[in-house]
């Protein structure tokens, strides 16, 4: 018997605490960090109208648009250089949210200071392990003793705190604006090919329209444990001439023989192709949870993201 395809994300179980704003909901987007996390930059690039909340984490931020506190979540779900978000695999699929739009963020890191310092004076440098490790030449070069914050943001406003010459951080320059820093060297970044994607979820999908441009469908399966169900199961995409873009894998439960798949693929789930795929795919797993579909990001043609300025 076939399995049906679910179209709707799973609720979470448990509600968090967040914080409230006093902006109306419908012009606010969450996001995960601090003031000035690149997050909040991406808020603002893709919605400069709308009011940014910060949360602690990616639950309470799934949480401030189930809730009705934000509009949309803001979320990064992968990177160039350092691959996916491993959290976001987990929550999302639970979060009983849709995917309801793409967007490429070019990341220029900015190495900030306080605004007495120099190159001379700064001896330490923080920010978090990606974006030390993203920025490893001019460590080196410099000659600085680079230590681990929790993240990009946090790292700025606690050397906005502290007022120490000789200590820098490692952030955005949206960071620097909002804890009075200023840059000595800006796209610092070793390859300039850093990029994040990041994924707008909403409490409601905003089902296109077939044939209103380049679409994106976004799902998530866990196949039958029987020998070549994985091989079966997507052999339904390459006989029917289905483009997937992106397949990843991960643990369950803890269980290594339970594992999930995240799939992109183009095309809408009622594209004649796209929907015997999903059929095929369907046969041979247990579940099949369809995230969103949406518009696919002009980067995906172009091959060129915004900038993070």
């Amino acid at each position: 018997m076939r399995k049906a395809i679910t179209r709707t994300a799973a609720r979470g179980a448990a509600k968090r605490p967040v914080a409230k704003t006093k902006f109306s909901p419908a012009k606010t987007i969450a996001f995960q960090g601090m003031l000035g996390a690149y997050s909040h930059l991406a808020c603002r690039q893709v919605f400069p109208d709308m009011h940014a909340l910060p949360a602690q984490t990616f639950e309470d931020m799934f949480a401030a648009v189930t809730d009705g506190h934000a509009k949309y979540a803001m979320t990064p779900i992968e990177n160039s250089v350092a691959g996916r978000v491993a959290d976001i695999h987990h929550l999302m699929p639970d979060s009983g949210l849709f995917i309801v739009r793409e967007y490429f963020m070019r990341v220029n890191h900015h190495l900030l200071v306080p605004r007495d310092a120099t190159l001379k004076t700064i001896k330490i440098v923080r920010s978090h392990v990606h974006a030390l490790s993203q920025c490893r030449g001019i460590i080196k070069k410099l000659g600085l003793q680079a230590i681990v914050h929790a993240d990009t943001a946090g790292s700025a406003k606690e050397l906005a705190d502290r007022n120490d010459p000789a200590e820098a951080a490692i952030a955005s320059s949206l960071a620097g604006e909002i804890y009075g820093l200023k840059s000595l060297k800006a796209n610092i970044e070793d390859a300039d090919h850093n990029t994040t994607r990041f994924l707008v979820l909403a409490r409601r999908p905003v089902a296109p329209k077939r044939g209103s441009g380049p679409l994106v469908t976004s799902f998530v399966f866990r196949v039958r444990n029987v020998p070549a169900a994985l091989y079966k199961a997507l052999g339904g995409f390459a006989t029917n001439g289905v483009n997937m873009t992106r397949l990843e894998s991960y643990m369950v439960g803890g269980s290594f023989s339970a594992t999930q798949f995240y799939a992109d693929v183009e095309g809408h789930p009622e594209d004649a192709n796209l929907k015997l795929a999903l059929e095929e795919l369907a046969f041979f797993s247990h579940e099949v949870r369809i995230l969103g579909t949406y518009p696919a990001e002009r980067v995906r043609l172009s091959g060129k993201p915004a900038v993070a300025r």
